[in-house]
């Protein structure tokens, strides 16, 4: 008992336990901000309401109080406001100090403008605001200096922001454009100045806002000018900034590469575009990019000697290079429709001076292979070499020569390029070649002269050249302009348009011959090519019996193709294709409309291919031996029976279908067996179909319905026994072969 009681006790403890309800900790808020964030946003909000109170209240009115009674407010005001930063910077009260001092800046600003309402209404404004803001300033800077609120952060960097907007303010009021550039760049070499001592960064980044602001200002002024004095004006104003902006990054940025960068890069289009725009004045507009490119190219060379001979840091270097190698793309992509349309088309666009800008980067590109340029060499000669050949290519059209100057001289280019080794030279030949021999299609004399020169000059080329990617080039394009001359021959002396097609042909099959004696497949695909050319060119004849011919000899080179084992599948395929084709072609152009004579020699062929392949392989199937070729014999017949009310084809269908079911019964072959049994039945069923057709007319239309019953009736009575009879009839169609 005093067990059991034992086990009781230990029993209710674990139940007491359980029924026990779980403490569930109370879920605790999520601070979404923290203590500093709230008090600075509460604190920017303060400062801001306040500015705009003390602005509504000088700028529009407060009750009876004048300009003047309102100006004494401000100034008791001001002066109560900036003595409270002291008080608060003394009890460590930093961030409210900052917010009460740009009050306090603001409240400056009001006085200014009070005092100019109040006591100087006559003057002029713009000049009163240029001076106002520096004495203002100026004496935020000083304030920001004095030992009770030096601790502050903001008042310096204010006081050299105000500094900004004397200078151009002034150059407004006196209403001269190169005044208010001149303003800028002063400025911002003052804040270069400035960012030696003290407040680097600050000094940096408004500064280079207010040097970038100069610059855009100097280079409209460039742009717009009539004269050369203008012209020289802009030009010494964007090389004072140019100046300006590379003290400022040797100086005030020594430890940040990408500074270095932007403002070397802001340099360099800075001086390229104060040499340019004297260029534009002295040459004209047509040679305005020119003329800037021609400037940024000097200044790069210079820069390459430069650097060579280490006169330059590595980062300097590198910005200016950025900044020139961005006039060099802005000039590429002026000349880019006119040079697009001068390689495609043969017409020029736009002024001529544009054919300078590829030769420019050519020889640009051609720096890099200097000594002691770290410069991919490769990349660069690849690129002076397609550029190159573009202007050469577009000269004698921007020149304005005549249509046939024009066109031999692209194919001079092209020979030229064949000479040059590299595949980079042979994509360019190819590419001005076709349009060379898409333009000398306007004219009979210069198309077979265009064509003539190509072949003889890709034909050397593969003869001459050991690269086997360039003779295979080569000798594919000697093809090519074979065949056009083939084409082009018998056209311009007024042969039929089949006649063509012929001489192709036979262009394909030379080609093909000598690709198998040099055992060059560029050339026999070049051939394959030109056959495709020949068949396009009889289809667009019009005469079917044309076309049946070339199919076949078409087929017959295939066949030829076929005798080589490596080409053996593919060419044999190809010829069979060919052969059926040219029989069907020959028959539509007689006007033959039988099926059968379409499908039976396709269907016998195929039948004579599937028994060979029987005798030299037993274990072929015998639905890749003989279903093609039974499928192309019955298939059609059966479709052209169904449609004809005659009783000779569905009778003659019918004794094949029984003599193919036969055979296939006889040798035990599944194919023959199920294809033939299936045209035999449908073929049964069609000859029924009438009689069935007015039987059912006859009967009762409940009968259908009861009779599908009474079948689905049996077929469940008999389920097990269906399922071994159609087992039966599987493995009976498995031992088949």
């Amino acid at each position: 008992m005093d067990a059991e009681r034992g086990r009781l006790l230990v029993r209710r403890a674990q139940l007491l336990a359980a029924a026990r309800p779980v403490p569930v900790p109370m879920p605790v808020a999520t601070r979404e901000a923290s203590p500093r964030a709230a008090q600075n946003l509460l604190l920017s909000l303060g400062g801001v309401l306040l500015a705009v109170a003390a602005i509504a209240f000088t700028v529009v009115s407060w009750g009876h109080l004048g300009i003047g009674g309102r100006a004494v407010v401000l100034g008791a005001l001001t002066a109560a406001v900036v003595s409270v930063p002291a008080l608060l910077v003394r009890r460590a009260l930093n961030a409210t100090g900052e917010v009460v001092a740009c009050v306090g800046l603001v409240l400056l600003l009001l006085d200014a403008y009070a005092i100019w309402r109040a006591a100087l209404p006559g003057v002029d404004g713009p000049r009163y605001a240029a001076v106002s803001i520096a004495l203002v300033s100026a004496v935020w800077a000083v304030y920001g200096r004095l030992p009770l609120v030096r601790r502050l952060a903001l008042p310096a960097p204010a006081a050299l922001l105000l500094a900004q907007l004397p200078l151009p303010t002034m150059a407004v009021a006196y209403g001269s454009s190169y005044g208010v550039g001149a303003a800028l760049v002063a400025t911002a070499a003052l804040d270069a100045v400035v960012g030696v001592r003290a407040l680097r960064v600050t000094a940096a980044v408004v500064g280079t806002v207010t040097g970038i602001g100069g610059l855009l200002v100097a280079f409209v002024l460039s742009v717009d000018a009539g004269g050369f004095g203008g012209a020289a004006r802009a030009a010494l104003l964007l090389l004072a900034g140019a100046a300006v902006a590379l003290a400022s990054c040797l100086r005030a940025f020594r430890a940040r590469g990408w500074a270095v960068t932007m403002l070397t890069a802001v340099a360099g289009l800075a001086g390229v575009a104060a040499f340019g725009g004297i260029v534009r004045v002295a040459a004209g507009e047509d040679w305005a990019v020119p003329g800037y490119l021609l400037c940024a190219a000097a200044l790069l060379g210079a820069l390459a000697v430069a650097y060579v001979r280490h006169a330059l840091p590595r980062a300097v270097a590198r910005g200016l290079g950025v900044g020139v190698g961005a006039v060099h793309g802005l000039a590429l992509l002026w000349a880019l429709p006119g040079l697009a349309v001068g390689v495609v088309a043969g017409e020029w666009i736009g002024p001529a001076s544009a054919v300078v800008v590829p030769v420019v980067l050519a020889l640009v590109l051609l720096i890099p292979a200097l000594p002691g340029i770290p410069a991919p060499v490769p990349p660069a000669r690849l690129g002076a070499l397609v550029l190159g050949a573009v202007a050469a290519a577009v000269l004698p059209s921007a020149l304005g020569l005549p249509f046939a100057v024009a066109v031999l001289l692209r194919v001079a280019v092209v020979a030229v390029l064949l000479l040059v080794p590299g595949r980079t030279s042979l994509g360019c030949a190819a590419v001005l070649a076709v349009t060379a021999v898409a333009w000398g299609l306007a004219t009979w004399p210069v198309t077979f002269a265009v064509l003539g020169i190509l072949l003889a000059a890709f034909a050397l080329t593969a003869v001459v050249r050991t690269a086997p990617e360039v003779r295979a080039v080569g000798g594919a394009a000697a093809v090519a302009c074979a065949a056009g001359l083939g084409w082009a021959a018998p056209v311009a002396a007024g042969w039929p348009a089949y006649g063509a097609s012929l001489v192709v042909l036979g262009v394909a099959a030379g080609a093909v011959g000598l690709a198998f004696a040099l055992r060059a497949p560029a050339l026999e695909y070049a051939g394959y090519a030109a056959t495709g050319l020949a068949i396009a060119l009889a289809l667009a004849a019009g005469d079917g019996a044309v076309l049946a011919l070339v199919l076949a000899l078409a087929g017959v080179l295939a066949a030829a193709v076929a005798l080589r084992a490596d080409r053996r599948p593919p060419a044999g395929y190809a010829a069979a294709v060919l052969m059926v084709a040219a029989s069907w072609v020959r028959l539509a152009a007689s006007d033959v409309t039988v099926p059968e004579a379409y499908a039976l020699p396709v269907g016998v062929a195929a039948l004579g291919v599937g028994l060979l392949r029987r005798r030299r392989d037993a274990s072929a199937s015998s639905w890749a031996a003989y279903a093609p070729g039974l499928a192309a014999t019955l298939v059609p017949s059966l479709l052209a029976a169904w449609s004809d009310p005659g009783w000779p084809r569905p009778l003659l269908l019918g004794c094949a279908a029984l003599a193919v079911t036969l055979l296939g019964a006889r040798h035990r072959l599944q194919a023959p067996l199920l294809l033939g049994g299936a045209a035999l039945a449908l073929d049964a069923l069609h000859e029924l179909a009438p009689l069935v057709a007015q039987v059912v007319g006859a009967l009762p239309r409940w009968l259908p319905i009861a009779l599908a019953g009474v079948l689905l009736l049996a077929t469940g009575a008999t389920y097990e026994q269906r399922l071994r009879d159609v087992r039966r009839v599987r493995d009976l169609l498995g031992r088949l072969r």
